[in-house]
């Protein structure tokens, strides 16, 4: 929401530099009061709400013009309106009325302390045109045309907390303005990180040690032994393991075992890699369909499937050549395999 949507000549019913700051100041006591009820657990009245916030915005309409000299600014003050609508919804929540008080406060605490600003230079200077300038620029700033930033606010509320149950202590102590330093503020989040930075430390000398041993103790699981079409695979057995079984058969001329044990050592080696699951009750096509949607595994794998059944299940000789395609066949798998 733009606070000062434009500048204009001086029209009627406009306000002094110093009438409107007096306004402002006049509507921070409001909201000082209302959280100081709220503070001590003494909540206000409904009608005791309503009769302050309609003070509020009596004091500073949604639109008005303020002067200077012989120029004047137009300042919207809808935000303010929109807060006080906000605060009004929360009537049920004690914790949000005070965060939206809480809200109010700082920015027209920081609108304060800039329009105080302006009236220190105004009354050391004499050039309006400046003024007019200076005030126009402070309204624009983003302190005042929209949110706050959520870490900062709820880092200032936070520390406004902790100084009005401090000063409750000493009453005869003037409290600190919140905002109003910024020596305090960094004060406070200088307190906070190491804060922060303390219960991270506890927690890890608290629950480190026992997480280190937890995990000391923890061992990974032992491979199980496997059955891959009837045959047992022993739980440090590899597809490495089963390949190399195939060859040493192939060079004894047992091609019809070489082709079954490759192709057991293909299926490994996928179960490896998550590509497909092994199970003792799967067979071939089991495994051949669990690929279907893997189109450049599927179709190296059928061939390889189709190989498999004619010599095994089919009893079909296998000759020298039959086992070099199968074998060219099995890289191209992995290679489908590894591609996803």
């Amino acid at each position: 929401m733009v606070l000062a949507s434009f500048l204009c000549f001086a029209s009627a019913g406009a306000v002094t530099l110093a009438d409107y700051r007096h306004r402002v100041s006049e509507a921070i006591l409001i909201i000082d009061q209302l959280q100081a009820a709220s503070d001590h657990a003494d909540l206000s009245s409904s009608e005791r709400m309503n009769s302050s916030v309609a003070r509020i915005r009596e004091e500073l309409p949604v639109r008005e013009t303020v002067t200077l000299g012989s120029q004047s600014v137009f300042v919207d003050n809808t935000w303010l309106h929109e807060a006080l609508q906000n605060y009004e919804k929360t009537n049920n929540s004690k914790l949000q009325r005070v965060e939206a008080l809480a809200r109010i406060e700082e920015r027209l605490r920081a609108l304060d302390e800039r329009l105080d600003e302006v009236q220190r230079r105004k009354s050391a200077a004499s050039d309006k045109d400046s003024d007019k300038g200076r005030l126009a620029e402070i309204l624009r700033r983003p302190d005042f045309n929209g949110p706050a930033t959520p870490e900062d606010s709820a880092l200032s509320r936070l520390w406004e907390r902790f100084l009005r149950w401090l000063f409750s202590l000493f009453p005869n102590v003037k409290p600190v303005t919140p905002g109003g330093s910024s020596f305090i503020s960094g004060l406070a989040q200088i307190i906070i990180v190491l804060a922060c930075l303390a219960a991270i430390a506890f927690l890890i000398w608290k629950f480190g040690p026992r997480y280190l041993s937890h995990r000391r103790r923890k061992k990974k699981p032992k491979r199980e032994a496997r059955i891959v079409l009837g045959e047992r695979l022993e739980p440090d057995q590899t597809s490495a393991d089963l390949l190399a079984q195939a060859e040493l058969l192939a060079r004894n001329g047992d091609l019809r075992a070489a082709i079954r044990k490759a192709y057991i050592a293909l299926l490994c080696e996928l179960g490896d890699r998550k590509v497909v699951s092994l199970a003792q009750h799967k067979t071939n096509r089991d495994y051949l369909n669990s690929v279907r949607e893997r189109t450049t595994l599927y179709n190296s794998m059928r061939k390889l499937t189709s190989s498999f059944e004619l010599h095994w299940y089919g009893f079909q000789p296998a000759a020298e050549s039959d086992w070099h395609e199968f074998r060219s066949g099995y890289q191209q798998a992995l290679k489908a395999g590894s591609g996803g």
